[in-house]
């Protein structure tokens, strides 16, 4: 019979998550800065999507090998998961440190590798460390400050889109100089949340019969990817329900983060990134802030939709979710007013929020502890399949189909999103052992 696991304050469990706030910065700076670097290095639209590929290839390699690992990983003095996402915050502090650097196209596509590397070796573990540390009245607390720094970071990230160019000003080699701010705060953030994370915050040791299990079959070579088919041969009913949410979700999200500045160049600057390079930077600038609103949006009701998952059920706010963030996405290309943007995006940064916490709470009740590692992994997967598609076929689509119009490209993440929202209300998830509780008793 397993050990209850000890019951944390609220202000505990915002410390095991704070490493997530650096994450999420260097996932912010992807979402808002890295498609407009490759703009200013001479991208075409229809390139763009192929030199996204970094991010969903590192996943699908990276997370469900390193979960599978940390589940088979334990050291008195390192810990379980804690390991893998000191060595992911180093690779993203490196990378995040020389990107701005990029000489060319391809020397900033090959950092995104790196850096991307480096966020999924931290990402999955990290996930695992919150399964493993809350029992399950607190994990949906624990999944939505989650969300929380998800926005937060999120929010720093797209923030100083917006405010470095003001302090920064000119050039520096063929990027503007507010480049080099922004990415060199993402790497003090990538490093600096994760150590305050990991000497806040203590793993739970495994129990004799866990550790009994990892010494009789110790990691080699082929372990994970055993450890991996083995998962998927067991994988419960919901997971594959999910799979298909997250095939439409996913797939749109890329085609909004890459084409967001393009589509606020159009619509409200009357521009593109050829025909007039200083005003498109101003519509990067104002595209930062707008997304820097959604994450401030998503860190505002991360908590609330815990409320209404007790209240209602995860399922049906995901569904609710889902339908806002497409809503807003079918408004945001034809809006030429650039402050009538802040209430389209709204919609997206409430999906946003359930994106990053409900649907893990609606799996993990359905998965064996033991396994938490390789079967957040596994979700992983789920989630960058997608976006290896949008990257492979979104290119063609949009020269051949979308006439490279990054408005139109918005328009269809809107349908898909609403598409998303319907296999929602396929998936029968099983209800979590106990109530779902806020968890501010001890604070």
């Amino acid at each position: 019979m397993s050990t209850p696991k000890p019951r944390l304050s609220f202000s505990q469990i915002i410390n095991m998550n704070v490493g997530f706030l650096g994450i999420q910065y260097s996932f912010g700076l992807q979402q808002s800065a890295v498609n407009p670097i490759y703009d200013m290095l001479g991208a075409s639209p229809d390139e763009i999507p192929i030199l996204n590929l970094a991010g969903p290839m590192t996943g699908l390699l990276v997370q469900p090998i390193i979960g599978a690992l940390s589940d088979k990983t334990w050291s008195p003095r390192f810990g379980r998961r804690k390991p893998y996402f000191f060595i992911g915050a180093i690779m993203c502090s490196l990378a995040l440190f020389l990107y701005p650097f990029s000489s060319s196209l391809w020397m900033a596509a090959g950092l995104l590798w790196i850096l991307d590397a480096g966020n999924n070796t931290a990402m999955e573990p990290y996930r695992a460390f919150i399964a493993d540390k809350l029992d399950a009245s607190q994990q949906p607390t624990g999944f939505q400050a989650q969300s929380f720094f998800t926005g937060l970071g999120q929010t720093l990230a797209n923030l100083s889109l917006y405010v470095f160019p003001m302090i920064f000003v000119g050039s520096m080699g063929k990027l503007p100089t507010w480049v080099y701010a922004s990415f060199f705060l993402g790497a003090v953030c990538s490093i600096g949340s994760i150590w305050w994370s990991a000497r806040t915050t203590p793993e739970i040791p495994p129990s004799a019969e866990e550790l009994a299990h990892i010494k009789a079959e110790p990691i080699n070579v082929l372990s994970p990817f055993k450890e991996i088919v083995s998962a998927i041969k067991d994988m419960p009913r919901i997971m594959w329900q999910l799979a298909l949410v997250y095939l439409f979700q996913w797939y749109a999200l890329f085609c909004y983060w890459q084409n967001s500045s393009k589509s606020v160049a159009q619509s409200v600057f009357g521009t593109t990134p050829a025909d007039n390079p200083k005003l498109y930077e101003e519509a990067v600038s104002w595209t930062g802030l707008v997304n820097g609103w959604y994450n401030i949006v998503t860190f505002l009701s991360a908590f609330a939709l815990v409320w209404f998952a007790k209240k209602y059920s995860p399922k049906l706010v995901h569904f609710s979710c889902l339908i806002l963030a497409g809503l807003g996405f079918l408004a945001f290309p034809h809006i030429e007013n650039k402050y009538l943007l802040f209430p389209a995006i709204t919609g997206f940064g409430i999906g946003w929020a359930s994106m990053m916490g409900i649907p893990y709470l609606m799996v993990v009740s359905n998965i064996p502890k033991e396994r938490y590692g390789v079967y957040m992994g596994i979700v992983n997967m789920m989630i960058v399949i997608p976006m290896i598609l949008q990257n492979i076929t979104f290119g063609a689509v949009l020269k051949n189909y979308l006439n490279n119009d990054p408005g139109k490209a918005i328009s269809l993440a809107g349908v898909l999103l609403l598409l998303a929202a319907a296999a929602t209300l396929l998936m029968k998830p099983r209800r979590t052992e106990g109530p779902i509780v806020l968890s501010g008793a001890g604070h």
